[in-house]
């Protein structure tokens, strides 16, 4: 299990949302790269980095400063937002991206997420995005009425090796994760799951840390906003993982 910074990028800026709305936006950063290398420095093996303007959208508009941060960096990124064509993915994974993301595309039924998956491999990873119980689309405005489980399960029949799963109402309001949910999830799939939304603070780890020993195959925890208003410290997070 790993400890994965988040940078999420808006407008050519490092920014945190309040459960995905636009509305709540915190400005932390106008150099999103100058960030992804402080979270390399204090100890990141991987950086999750999220297109929020291609989330909204549909259509990735920070891929400069994506593929700068990617060149930047000794570690690897893995990238998500409005990825819904294999060009986008063809220049990520050009740039040693180490995966590449697909959210509101993998609920299609149109076989571009198996097509995906055959040429890209473990590359692919899906982003669950549960709300109450249901999967949010188009930057989480959306929200379907596909049930979280089952889109699980049947993600898990269509080959998809790793998921994210991200409780929204729990993503950016620093109330810890919906445990209950994420149990819930690790009990119906025996893909690699990595766990975001609320992770706050080093009880929060320990508590996903433990479930990952009853279930074992919790890959990691994306961690957000903790980090950047100082509720949690990103190395004393990484060196709790490590030290087990």
């Amino acid at each position: 299990m790993q400890i994965i910074p988040a940078i999420d990028i808006r407008k050519g800026k490092c920014v945190r949302l309040i459960m995905g709305d636009v509305r709540d936006e915190t400005v932390y950063s106008k150099e999103p790269v100058d960030v992804a290398k402080l979270w390399q420095v204090n100890g990141a093996r991987l950086i999750h980095v999220v297109d929020l303007d291609g989330a909204l959208t549909g259509t990735p508009k920070n891929i400069d400063i994506i593929l700068k941060i990617a060149k930047s960096l000794k570690i690897k990124i893995e990238v998500g937002g409005g990825i819904r064509d294999e060009e986008i993915i063809k220049k990520y994974i050009k740039a040693d991206v180490k995966r590449v993301i697909l959210s509101t595309s993998a609920l299609a039924q149109d076989g571009f997420l198996e097509k995906m998956i055959e040429k890209y491999k473990d590359r692919i990873v899906v982003g669950v995005d549960a709300k109450d119980g249901k999967i949010a689309v188009k930057g989480w405005r959306d929200v379907t009425n596909v049930n979280t489980i089952d889109f699980i399960k049947d993600l898990e029949k269509r080959g998809v090796k790793t998921i994210i799963y991200t409780d929204i109402n729990r993503d950016g309001v620093l109330k810890g994760p919906n445990i209950k949910g994420v149990v819930k999830v690790l009990k119906h799939t025996r893909m690699r799951v990595i766990v975001s939304g609320g992770v706050t603070n080093l009880k929060n780890v320990q508590r996903i840390m433990e479930l990952d020993k009853k279930y074992g195959n919790i890959e990691g925890i994306i961690v957000g906003k903790a980090i950047y208003t100082g509720a949690m410290d990103l190395k004393e997070a990484i060196r709790l993982v490590k030290d087990v």
